[in-house]
């Protein structure tokens, strides 16, 4: 296996070891998200400054706000990688309010939403933004009208910072996902095709890519790997991006995804195989287009490449949220 990913993945499981016993009675996939933030920015888990930001949060909100939820450890993750942490979660619960005045509805989704917006624009911006990203989700709403929830939030929001229009974009997206559609069959998750559409919208890559993973999802398959079902399905947009040769690019999966298995917390009863590929995927594209970048000066190729890390990221919250559901339906 390439070396540079086999650090990554050490690194992630080291990450996740650190900091999985300072926040025991937090979700674990919340946990493992936050390892991931920290191995994405190629930092050891600072356990003690995210319990810092934690009671920042704690201390900014009440008893009941959504930012203390399932995600307020990856929210203390991500701020604690921030120089101005007390800025930063100002800027966010402002925004914040300006996306309620906007009616969206209050969630994790829309904390995560919020902080995006917060990171990725200028001040004077925010409630120009809020205004497009309800522009990009009463859209995306019209056209896929059973399809789009809150978790669509933060990609709405994505799209509003990309500098899209509100309708041309839609409408893009719109034109990928039945092209998606046509290449995977009916019986595919229509939400994983949307999130999948949003992705490549956003990474500026349009028919090429769709042939491409259509193929990459034939060859995965036939090595019993499975990355087009409900919550993997996006992560075949991400590995759109490196170009590789089908068959090298699923051998160094099943090697990262073995490597990975092997690590102490990251055993079958732990990780279940879908979320596993989620990181596997995740780690592997980063280090990859991360060397590729070395070389790479054009600023439009490095808004597709974050663009996509943060889309896999919003992919393992829709799991989690997802987990957390079907846990609480079964007690």
């Amino acid at each position: 296996m390439n070396q540079q990913v086999e650090a990554k993945l050490t690194l992630f499981a080291e990450n996740f070891y650190s900091i999985k016993d300072e926040f025991a009675w937090h979700e674990p996939m919340a946990k493992r998200l936050s390892a991931l933030v920290y191995t994405l920015a190629d930092k050891s888990v600072d356990s003690g400054r995210i319990r810092e930001c934690h009671n920042l949060i704690k201390g900014q909100v009440g008893a009941f706000s959504n930012f203390r939820g399932m995600l307020s450890v990856y929210m203390a993750a991500a701020l604690s990688l921030s120089q101005e942490p007390e800025r930063v979660l100002s800027e966010t619960l402002y925004v914040y309010d300006l996306l309620k005045d906007q009616r969206f509805w209050g969630s994790d989704f829309l904390v995560a939403t919020a902080y995006e917006i917060a990171t990725n624009a200028n001040r004077i911006d925010f409630e120009r933004m809020a205004e497009r990203t309800r522009g990009f989700y009463d859209e995306m709403k019209a056209n896929h009208r059973f399809q789009v929830g809150s978790d669509d939030y933060i990609f709405s929001a994505m799209l509003a910072l990309s500098g899209l229009d509100v309708h041309q974009g839609a409408n893009t997206l719109k034109g990928i996902f039945i092209r998606l559609k046509e290449s995977f069959g009916r019986f595919t998750n229509r939400n994983s095709l949307l999130t999948l559409a949003q992705m490549l919208t956003l990474s500026g890559n349009k028919d090429e890519c769709v042939q491409y993973i259509a193929k990459l999802s034939h060859a995965l398959r036939k090595r019993k790997l499975k990355l087009d079902n409900a919550y993997t399905l996006p992560s075949l947009a991400v590995l759109s991006m490196l170009n590789m040769d089908h068959t090298m690019l699923t051998e160094e999966i099943i090697e990262a995804r073995d490597f990975l298995r092997e690590q102490k917390s990251f055993g079958g009863f732990s990780v279940s195989i879908h979320e596993l590929m989620l990181y596997v995927v995740a780690l592997m594209t980063h280090t990859h287009i991360g060397e590729a970048q070395k070389n790479v000066t054009q600023a439009s190729v490095t808004t597709s490449v974050t663009n996509l890390i943060i889309a896999q990221q919003v992919a393992i919250m829709v799991s989690i949220s997802a987990a957390t559901a079907a846990g609480a339906g079964g007690c």
